[in-house]
Order: structure tokens, then C-alpha cells, then sequence
């Protein structure tokens, strides 16, 4: 009995002394691969990468971007981490970026937290709701048609505090930070304190001195910009307006004409256009149209805002075709100017 119970310990002391070792070794690996997994970069690139993972949170397509987008080292260090993680079952929507020196844990880390980058989302040069959110869908997760839906439903937009012809007035053109997987109604919400931060109340006590509403500053802002590429020119063609809106003449902007045909090719309006039934008809309708006929840019609001005082009432384009204007106060002085004007496209079969 004894022999067999020494014969017990040499086997034991025989398998510890193999064993221990072996996990040392297993341990040692373990460590280094620990090490390298927080330490040291993970991803063969030289500039930031961005990773979007949709709504579908397909945990295939994001191992493949990361493989082929970031060109990871070695695919498998993170999926044992992601197994380890459970993060299959925490899979975030948004856009995330891999930097040249993100390891294999901090991209999990990444990941799991949904720690996003926010997009520097970007819009100008927008006529048409259709346009502004097919622009919006181009650099969010939203979908364009959803985010037009939006705007044209007149409950959604009524509780911002507008209606469906005025709520691209709302919308500043700027840059703005903000996360790529945000829902349309956070979206909308967020443009709206955006707008409500722009209309600071030294501009709220210039639109009223001119008897406007921020809105009414946004329609003429957008008829202004419409009709020059100079923005110098703004704050004379927005007094020239004003005069005559405060004198109960028609308005008379041959860009209200373009948008009421929607065509913005046009480089004459001949008069088979003037007599086009639209609230947007300036030639037919006293006062400013019902909505904006671009979304405005901020140089063109505060061009209105701070519109130039002067006794002009007519504007023709140059006959140099600058692009630029003669400005005047009579009628006669403008049929002059407008002659020569027409004269110089007719010689150009314009």
C-alpha cells in the first residue's frame, strides 16, 4: 500500500513538473499577445479610416471593412476579442474612425461603447427640398425620401414652426458636427436649435425695425441670392426690394419666375412666363411669395438684414454681362439700361 501511494506522488511530481512549464509557457504567450493586443497598433494604414456599421449592424460587413477599408493585422486577434466581449449581441449603428495607432482593444472598446465619430455634415447651394434631402442622405444614415416625407407633412413641420412651402428656411447652411446614425426627428430638432441659436436678438430687432418676420428676411434673402453671384450687391438689391414692397409695387424678380416654372436654366423671361398661375408669380402677386425659393445662406440673410438705404426701384443685369447690376430709380433709366441689355443677347442669340 505504501508502494503504491509513494508510486502515486512520483506520478504527480512527474505531471507538475511537466505541467507547470507548459502553463508558463501558455501563460507567457498569453501576455505577449495581451501586450500586443492593447499596445501596439493593429491597423496597416497611414491616415484615419472611417468604419460605418448601418442599421442592419451586420457584424460580417464590418469584419470585411475592417480587413480591406483598415487593413487590419490580423483578423483573428479581434474576432476572439468580440467573442469574448459578446459583442455580436451589442453591435452599435454609427461611424466610427480607425487611426493609425488604434490596437486591437481599443477598436473593441471602440465598438462596444458606440464611441463615435461625429460627421462634419455640410450643405449650400440648395434650391429644392428634394435637393437638400437628397444632399442630407448623401452624408447621413437617413434615408433621403424618409427625411422629404418629413418635410412635406405638415404636422411635423407645424410643430417646429412652419409650414411645408416655409421649412427650408429653418435650415442654416453651415457646417455642423453631428452623429452619422441620427434618427430625422433628432435631426430636424437638432436644425431647429440651430436656427433658433442663429436668430441671435440683434437680428431679431433688425428684422423687426423692418417690419419682417425671420422667415420673410429668409424668402427675400433667397430672391436676393438668386439674382447675383456678387455677394456685394446683396445688401443694394435687398434695399431696392424693400423700397419696393414699402411703396405697394409688385416685386417683379425674375427668379420667382424661374422657380414658379422650375426651370432655373432660363437665361430670359419672355412673357409667356410672366403670365404663369403660381403664388410664386412676383410679376402677378403683390407682396413676397409664400415661401423661400432657395434655402438662404447666411451672407444673403444678413445682406437683407443690413440692407443698403438708398432710393432705388429697377436693376437691370450690365450689358457687359459681368453678371453685376446697373442700379436705378425711374423707370425711364431702367428701359435704357434694360435696352442695351437686351440688345447685347440678341447679338448673342441668347
Amino acid at each position: 500500500m505504501k508502494k503504491l501511494f509513494d508510486n502515486d506522488k512520483k506520478t504527480k511530481k512527474i505531471i507538475m513538473r511537466n505541467i507547470i512549464p507548459l502553463i508558463m509557457i501558455v501563460l507567457f504567450i498569453s501576455r505577449i499577445i495581451y501586450c500586443y493586443m492593447i499596445i501596439y497598433p493593429a491597423f496597416e494604414i497611414n491616415n484615419p479610416v472611417s468604419i460605418y456599421i448601418n442599421e442592419s449592424k451586420n457584424y460580417n460587413d464590418l469584419l470585411l471593412q475592417l480587413q480591406f477599408k483598415a487593413h487590419i493585422k490580423n483578423i483573428y486577434y479581434f474576432k476572439q476579442l468580440a467573442l469574448i466581449t459578446k459583442y455580436i449581441k451589442s453591435i452599435k449603428a454609427g461611424k466610427y474612425e480607425i487611426t493609425p495607432q488604434t490596437t486591437y482593444l481599443q477598436a473593441m472598446q471602440m465598438f462596444w461603447n458606440g464611441r463615435q465619430k461625429p460627421v462634419k455634415l455640410i450643405f449650400n447651394n440648395i434650391r429644392l427640398k428634394e435637393d437638400f434631402a437628397s444632399q442630407i442622405g448623401n452624408q447621413l444614415m437617413l434615408d433621403s425620401k424618409a427625411l422629404l416625407d418629413y418635410l412635406n407633412n405638415p404636422s411635423i413641420v407645424n410643430s417646429l414652426g412652419f409650414d411645408t412651402v416655409t421649412i427650408p428656411a429653418m435650415f442654416i447652411p453651415n457646417t455642423y458636427e453631428i452623429y452619422w446614425n441620427i434618427p430625422i426627428d433628432e435631426f430636424l430638432k437638432k436644425m431647429k436649435k440651430e436656427y433658433n441659436q442663429f436668430w441671435t436678438t440683434e437680428r431679431l430687432i433688425k428684422a423687426k425695425s423692418m417690419l419682417l418676420s425671420p422667415i420673410e428676411v429668409s424668402i427675400l434673402a433667397s430672391i436676393v441670392e438668386e439674382e447675383t453671384n456678387f455677394k456685394s450687391e446683396y445688401p443694394i438689391i435687398a434695399g431696392l426690394y424693400l423700397n419696393r414692397l414699402r411703396k405697394g409695387m409688385l416685386l417683379q424678380a425674375d427668379p420667382t419666375i424661374k422657380f414658379a416654372v422650375k426651370d432655373f436654366t432660363l437665361k430670359r423671361i419672355f412673357l409667356k412666363y410672366l403670365k404663369t398661375n403660381s403664388p410664386y408669380n412676383t410679376y402677378k402677386n403683390h407682396g413676397l411669395p409664400p415661401g423661400p425659393i432657395r434655402i438662404p445662406s447666411i451672407s444673403a440673410i444678413d445682406g437683407v438684414l443690413n440692407y443698403q438705404n438708398h432710393t432705388y426701384l429697377y436693376m437691370c443685369a450690365k450689358e457687359d454681362l459681368s453678371g453685376k447690376h446697373s442700379f436705378v430709380t425711374t423707370l425711364n433709366e431702367h428701359s435704357q439700361n434694360a435696352r442695351k441689355y437686351h440688345i447685347k443677347l440678341n447679338k448673342l442669340n441668347i
